[in-house]
């Protein structure tokens, strides 16, 4: 209910705005936009800065800094993937860490294989089967295995998660200073070959990357992922363990840690692979369960972002930025609703409202000289090629961010609230690669039949 009132005073005051102001709304966009703008400029000055300082005098690591990590990986119905992904962290060169693989309700044989894995490794993996009527969700399953857990530091991966073996040795650096509770790793997606959905996802995750180290160089809200986060277990209790009534587990830690004064880090030098959505409904119920999970979080602890004595002043700013993201597009559905009303009410001049227009042009244009700064800078992908992703991955995040946006505002201020998980499905790719073999050795054996017909 509070996230309700908050967001209909919030979109409320909005519209009372843009009515009466409307001809002036443009200028109250540009310098929406402009603030922005300026944010984004000093963020990639300040990672400049950080680059060429670093160079002159690189960071000291302290090689001595290896503290006990529990590595937790949560499964639900993940037998395809979960084997995969277990093996290729017992390749972690890292020297002391126990992994805690969960079976959390699964239907499928997950439960048989993690046994299994844990009988073939008995001194690396711990199989934990939750209960069929556990609590649901991903928070409830981490705080669950993190009181059998050991680690001084918890690393958490996806179920579909592989990284290269030197993974945690150059992560669990950015964790020994006193005041950073968290690192995030680069995500990339390993299958963006797949079609134009899996690429803008690799695109996308790439312009968060950009975005991520900006934040991360000036100290901001650098936020966790999920799959290829490292928690310090102090900053873990403080904080009270995951929250189990989120459907963004990550979402929601990063922001409480900022409010307890926690600083989380971004390290782009590592990577975890992940497997992207190869089909667009399921890339919607994921991008629905995100979108809600960051919206809801913001509202929920808004009181708490104002109030924090132990936040900086430089990540309430930061959370700010950010947030004013979401504010474009309730602007632009607002303004056009106004419009569309003036002209059907009789008698009425139809005031035509077109600064969303023009400044969704002037951002549409932002956003593609974004991913194309990102794509060159982290990707190396060449600068046609870059121009022409970076075009049609914008076209896609206008496509899947923009309804998102509007649907779940409705959600919030008319719906029950649920807890909706959206389960993204893995190991479509290897049954793709499956199929796709099938085929060809059908198509095989029907040329080798016509062939045995031709001869006789």
């Amino acid at each position: 209910m509070k996230e309700r009132i908050l967001l209909f005073i919030i979109v409320l005051g909005l519209t009372a705005f843009i009515y009466i102001f409307q001809s002036y709304t443009v200028w109250g966009l540009a310098l929406l936009v402009s603030l922005m703008s300026v944010y984004a400029i000093f963020t990639n000055i300040a990672y400049k800065i950080k680059k060429r300082k670093d160079l002159k005098t690189p960071p000291v690591k302290n090689e001595n800094y290896k503290p006990f990590v529990s590595i937790m990986i949560p499964a639900h119905n993940e037998d395809s993937v979960i084997a995969n992904t277990i093996h290729t962290v017992l390749n972690l060169d890292y020297p002391n860490f126990e992994i805690i693989a969960i079976d959390d309700r699964s239907s499928d044989k997950t439960a048989l294989v993690l046994m299994d894995l844990e009988k073939q490794y008995p001194n690396k993996v711990k199989a934990f089967i939750r209960p069929k009527d556990a609590f649901p969700g991903k928070s409830a399953v981490l705080n669950d295995a993190l009181k059998i857990a050991k680690g001084e530091a918890i690393l958490v991966f996806d179920a579909d998660a592989t990284m290269e073996p030197d993974f945690l040795t150059n992560l669990v650096y950015e964790l020994e200073p006193k005041d950073v509770g968290a690192v995030q790793a680069r995500k990339i997606v390993r299958n963006k070959d797949i079609n134009l959905l899996t690429k803008c996802q690799n695109n996308e995750m790439t312009m968060d990357t950009h975005f991520q180290v900006g934040r991360d160089s000036v100290k901001g809200a650098v936020e966790l992922r999920g799959n290829g986060e490292l928690i310090k277990r102090t900053a873990l209790e403080d904080i009270g363990g995951w929250n189990n009534y989120t459907i963004t587990d990550d979402l929601d830690m990063s922001t409480r840690l900022h409010i307890k004064g926690w600083d989380v880090r971004f390290c782009a030098d590592t990577a975890v692979y992940e497997e992207g959505i190869m089909y667009l409904f399921p890339l919607y119920k994921q991008r629905r369960r995100w979108l809600e999970g960051t919206i809801r979080r913001y509202l929920e602890y808004f009181w708490d972002i104002l109030t924090s004595k132990k936040m900086s002043m430089r990540v309430r700013l930061d959370m700010i930025a950010y947030i004013s993201e979401f504010i474009m597009p309730a602007w632009f559905i607002i303004e056009i609703g106004i419009l569309v009303a003036k002209i059907v009410v009789k008698g009425a001049q139809p005031h035509t409202l077109m600064s969303s227009v023009i400044m969704g042009c002037i951002i549409g244009f932002g956003f593609v000289m974004a991913c194309r700064y990102s794509l060159r800078r982290y990707d190396n992908v060449p600068r046609i090629d870059a121009l022409i992703q970076s075009i049609y991955t914008s076209v896609y995040l206008l496509v899947i961010w923009f309804p998102l946006v509007l649907f779940i505002g409705t959600k919030i201020l008319f719906m029950k609230k649920d807890m909706n998980w959206g389960k993204t499905a893995h190991g479509l790719v290897q049954h793709e690669h499956a199929i796709q073999k099938a085929k060809e050795k059908i198509k095989q054996a029907k040329e080798e039949l016509k062939k045995l017909l031709l001869t006789k």
